[in-house]
């Protein structure tokens, strides 16, 4: 691809790594002017240093303030906004219901939901009125469990569940100004995918668990590893104007497990 992207304004939401970060990169290669949102200020940082043209600003993407602030740097510095990108996530590490104690479901559900379908209500709530002004359009981020069972817990496929839903409903509320679509990444490999916090989870990455890339080699029909760069070009495919007839549609960059029987 080249220039795929040439002119467009764009706010990444949960940009300082992971597939976030390789959605940034690779907007700035095919021609967009880039704003980042991310909680983290050393990610922000780095990001900052590796791609001087970004402006980045440090928030949580869960509070509609923050992601006017970002919004508001984006307009500030290119004139407009043309595509919002969503890649904020947690996990819950497998936890089904029989594992979640009576007094962590509230705190739990409600860090899960906050953080993986609130979040993206924000960004877009916030985006609104710039989007409405360019005709810009949306990619948000699914998953392979937003379609199937197993590979996450309770809390977090419903969650994940919930932003299926989301796109639809925003997709047929949003047209014919708005385009929202999503990516639904597979697992993958060089994330910074943490757990609950409410959970006592926040600590740990399941990137290090014992034998992932192996697992993730062995269960998907392609047989390897995904890494952050092969989702890349979905969200670069969604928000240009190569997809302009697109909306409501699920990209799914998952190694093939669909097809598995």
């Amino acid at each position: 691809m080249s220039g795929w992207l040439d002119g467009k304004r764009a706010l990444v939401v949960g940009a300082g790594s992971g597939i976030g970060r390789a959605v940034c990169s690779a907007f700035v290669e095919e021609g967009a002017c880039v704003g980042a949102l991310d909680i983290d200020a050393a990610k922000c940082d780095a990001l900052a240093r590796d791609l001087p043209s970004a402006i980045v600003v440090s928030g949580d993407a869960t509070s509609i303030a923050d992601n006017r602030r970002a919004v508001d740097a984006v307009l500030g510095r290119f004139g407009g906004l043309d595509v919002l990108v969503h890649t904020v996530g947690v996990f819950d590490f497998y936890r089904g219901i029989r594992e979640l104690g009576d007094d962590e479901l509230d705190d739990a559900f409600e860090e899960m939901f906050a953080t993986n379908v609130k979040a993206q209500l924000c960004s877009v709530k916030a985006a609104l009125p710039a989007l409405e002004q360019s005709a810009g359009n949306v990619v948000l981020t699914a998953s392979t469990s937003s379609f199937y069972p197993g590979r996450g817990g309770v809390l977090y496929i419903s969650s994940k569940f919930a932003v299926r839903g989301l796109v639809t409903a925003l997709a047929h509320e949003l047209a014919p100004r708005i385009r929202v679509n999503a990516v639904a990444p597979g697992g993958t490999v060089g994330t910074d995918l943490r757990g609950l916090a409410a959970l006592d989870l926040h600590e740990q990455r399941l990137d290090d668990r014992a034998g992932r890339a192996e697992d993730l080699v062995q269960r998907t029909p392609l047989g390897f590893a995904l890494e952050p760069d092969d989702h890349a070009g979905s969200y670069v495919f969604l928000a240009s104007d190569r997809a302009r007839g697109i909306t409501g549609t699920f990209v799914h960059p998952d190694g093939g497990i669909g097809v598995k029987g």
